[in-house]
């Protein structure tokens, strides 16, 4: 008994430290770059780091829903160009006459969530992995995009919605208030609704969710529309801080996403973390990455500094005394 009390002990301490690890990382890194270069303290510096993170956080707070149920989604690029693609398209334009204003970026979030509806449709009632489910998805959405804008770069012209990237409130930009809007959103979500609880408890288990009553189907076509809510915000945010819509527009963002959900420490097997480990997550990822810009980092090495990242959290979030089979 005492052996396996010491055991257990053991183990708790490890999750506690692991729980916590996120943040000692983030605040280590932080103190470590200014040491480097002060430059990285500037207000100027702080405020550039939020708008860097604005897209990246409000992309990986649907990405979060998705991994606490256990599953994956690809789609993230799919969804964010056609959110942008929609948002430039019915907006003021250098292609079309078209000039909706906000209809257009209500046009592009409810365009991106049904994209996430349509997701969870196909993976749940056709049976069909995520992981090849969301794959096709972006495909599609990349490829309606692309064939919407005629191959080319579409200029948003629409003065309020670029208000999103030029326009600042109490210092900050437009795009950094909605994201901390929508990660608050996300904190309600988990932590106050039935979705969220259900997201979790699916995660945790998902036989024994079953057996407790829970639609699996239901909570998971959800958990998708949800987070196609979110790419969609994304989407908007990407134009109005690029000031258009090409093919290119979303490269490199499902990296970024999963990376900083991973390194924020919710457990690609579901039912561990959450949107707060993800902020961190993100903050990691997003102060890394300035941080070697201000070192003079080549980008090649900062690709692989973040490979290296996100193996790493992997490795440390996988509880392997209970793994026993590796897929």
């Amino acid at each position: 008994m005492p052996a396996f009390a010491s055991r257990l002990s053991g183990r708790l301490n490890l999750k506690r430290w692991r729980n916590y690890a996120p943040a000692l990382v983030l605040i280590a890194l932080c103190i470590l770059i200014a040491i480097a270069n002060p430059n990285f303290i500037e207000l100027r510096n702080l405020v550039r780091v939020a708008n860097s993170a604005a897209v990246p956080l409000t992309l990986a707070m649907g990405l979060t829903f998705i991994i606490l149920l256990g599953s994956i989604d690809l789609s993230v690029e799919g969804s964010l160009s056609i959110s942008a693609m929609v948002t430039v398209l019915l907006a003021a334009n250098d292609l079309n006459g078209n000039s909706y204003g906000w209809l257009a970026v209500l046009a592009a979030i409810v365009a991106s969530t049904a994209m996430g509806f349509t997701t969870g449709v196909i993976q749940t009632y056709l049976r069909i992995p995520s992981f090849m489910a969301t794959l096709g998805v972006w495909f599609i959405g990349l490829g309606v995009s692309v064939y919407m804008l005629g191959g080319s770069a579409v200029r948003l012209m629409d003065p309020s919605i670029r208000d999103l990237a030029l326009a600042r409130f109490l210092g900050l930009p437009l795009a950094v208030w909605v994201a901390l809007g929508a990660f608050v959103l996300a904190c309600i979500v988990q932590y106050f609704t039935r979705l969220g609880r259900h997201i979790m408890a699916i995660g945790g288990g998902e036989d024994v969710a079953e057996l407790s009553g829970i639609n699996l189907r239901r909570v998971r076509i959800m958990a998708f529309g949800l987070a196609g809510f979110f790419f969609g915000v994304a989407g908007v945010l990407s134009a109005s801080q690029l000031g258009r819509s090409d093919a290119v527009i979303a490269d490199g963002r499902l990296f970024a996403a999963v990376t900083a959900v991973v390194v924020g420490g919710t457990a690609l097997t579901g039912g561990e973390g959450g949107v707060i480990n993800t902020l961190v997550g993100v903050l990691i990822v997003t102060v890394l990455g300035n941080g070697m810009i201000l070192l003079g980092v080549s980008p090649y090495v900062q690709q692989t500094v973040q490979g290296l990242m996100i193996i790493a959290a992997v490795a440390l979030s996988l509880d392997r005394l209970r793994l026993r089979i590796v897929k």
